[in-house]
């Protein structure tokens, strides 16, 4: 028998009210604006140390993509201030993807994951017990990791329309899928992503858990967070004026604000994970403590000791 959607909308409703709670109480907007500025600290110095990986490994050509990837899923309101002073920065000759500069990068870039590990920690009441360094380490290795990622995937994307146009010359009838081509090419972009939030969920903060723990989080949070995105390209066209408030920085402000946003969807996402499972645990203690008493080797319900009963004479 299949729920019915009455069923699951009931379901559902005291568990988002669950996380919203959780979000509240885990003070989820504080933490949120943590994130928040962290990320905006850490998108040069990353997008520099993805720059110098990109070049030592011999995809220097790249670059520029890894810049569009990043950014074309934001509001281009939001993207287009930051995005033309990384082009700025990102045409500075600099050295080899080992020099101490880099490293620099490497580690304040680790900052932003180190928040994303407190948020996570708080939301699952589970912080880590790694050491600082250890846990340093391993946001570094984040870093890195995602670093090569987005050089892999730019690779991708850059050599995608090369390969296609050279299997229509000996295929022609590929050409009836070329739009769906294009929607996959770019749907890598929303799998890597996706991998990245389920890598965070599960390795960040302490405990164990398993990917079907955190599937409803971040698949919550992607949508919410492609959404949101839309919604906020349709505001910032129609209704803010970040300008007459704050002149110059307008698209800083705008940059924070989206970002805000998108770190409070990502925490979200960590507080319904972990209002489900909570949930979970309470219907398995209740089934258990409703459980049948065993039963004899003839089927019979076994007596239970009582301490009151008299010893044989």
């Amino acid at each position: 028998m299949y729920a019915r959607p009455r069923d699951a909308i009931r379901s559902f409703a005291p568990v988002t009210w669950d996380a919203l709670r959780r979000f509240e109480q885990h003070s989820g907007w504080a933490i949120a604006a943590h994130i928040a500025m962290s990320a905006l600290l850490a998108i040069f110095p990353f997008l520099i140390f993805v720059t110098a990986l990109a070049a030592f490994l011999g995809a220097g050509e790249v670059a520029g993509s890894i810049v569009h990837l990043i950014f074309d899923t934001w509001p281009p309101t939001v993207a287009a201030p930051l995005a033309g002073e990384v082009d700025k920065v990102l045409n500075t000759p600099r050295g080899g993807v080992l020099t101490v500069g880099v490293l620099l990068t490497l580690w304040v870039s680790s900052s932003a994951v180190e928040s994303l590990r407190i948020a996570l920690g708080r939301a699952y009441d589970s912080p880590t017990s790694k050491p600082i360094w250890l846990s340093r380490l391993q946001s570094m290795w984040f870093v890195a990791l995602g670093a090569l990622g987005l050089v892999v995937v730019a690779v991708f994307i850059v050599l995608w329309p090369i390969l296609w146009s050279f299997a229509l010359g000996y295929l022609p009838w590929l050409a009836t899928f070329e739009l769906l081509s294009d929607v996959l090419r770019y749907a890598l972009t929303v799998v890597v992503l996706a991998s990245a939030i389920i890598a965070a969920h599960l390795w960040l903060p302490g405990g164990r858990r398993r990917i079907r723990d955190v599937l409803p989080g971040v698949a919550l949070t992607i949508f919410l967070w492609l959404l949101g995105a839309t919604l906020f390209s349709v505001y910032l066209a129609h209704f803010a004026n970040y300008a007459s408030t704050y002149a110059g920085l307008a698209g800083v402000m705008t940059a924070i604000v989206f970002l805000n946003a998108s770190a409070a969807l990502f925490i979200l996402g960590a507080e319904l994970n972990a209002a489900i499972v909570s949930r979970r645990r309470i219907r398995a203690a209740q089934a258990g403590s409703r459980a049948p008493p065993l039963a004899d080797a003839q089927g019979r319900p076994a007596k239970t000791p009582s301490l009151s009963t008299p010893r044989p004479a």
